[in-house]
């Protein structure tokens, strides 16, 4: 590898049925960016929140929630406003966040500040360096990064979604880092 750790805080979900299901995933594809429709909300509210869904079961069995009310989700990473980067589910486990890609993909959400969904510069320079790691890591193209849309037809990222051509230049960014990253390695 070339990229370097861009800073990851491991901090895992409890292994349960609701956010981290601690399955492996099958060869991994694609690294799928996201964006969490909850404005102004943190990394670690984020993360935090991911880890309550294992009491789910207490939740149910207590009356509190049905069943159908229960939600399953978290995300392999989780990128904040001020660029932390907090590992969820390690890359290679399956994390409910990418559909009918779990299986073959690492999850990338990303906080924001308002609802255009737009990054702050600290969260796109970590989400550039982090998605070059994992395109690195897994030995991926620039054609394997792709939108949570691009599974689903979900406008997430929502500011990805409606401006094509910054999808295009982050796409871009990223395999700039990756060949700086090289050029360093070279010299």
């Amino acid at each position: 590898m070339v990229v370097p750790d861009p800073g990851i805080d491991e901090q895992l979900l409890t292994i349960n049925d609701w956010s981290r299901p601690g399955e492996y995933c099958d060869e991994i594809t694609n690294i799928v960016i996201h964006y969490l429709a909850n404005p102004k909300t943190t990394a670690q509210q984020n993360h935090d929140y991911f880890e309550s869904l294992k009491d789910n079961d207490e939740l149910i069995e207590s009356g509190q929630i049905t069943e159908d009310e229960a939600v399953y989700m978290s995300a392999n990473f989780v990128v904040g406003i001020d660029g932390e980067i907090i590992e969820c589910v390690p890359p290679g486990e399956i994390a409910y966040a990418s559909n009918s890609a779990n299986h073959y993909s690492v999850s990338i959400e990303n906080c924001h500040l308002d609802t255009t969904g737009q990054f702050t510069e600290a969260t796109y320079e970590s989400l550039v360096k982090l998605t070059a790691y994992l395109v690195d890591m897994y030995d991926l193209d620039r054609d394997a990064i792709i939108r949570h849309y691009d599974v689903t037809g979900k406008a997430c990222p929502l500011y990805y979604v409606e401006n094509e051509d910054k999808w295009e230049a982050f796409k871009d960014d990223v395999m700039a880092y990756i060949e700086e990253c090289r050029e360093a390695v070279r010299e």
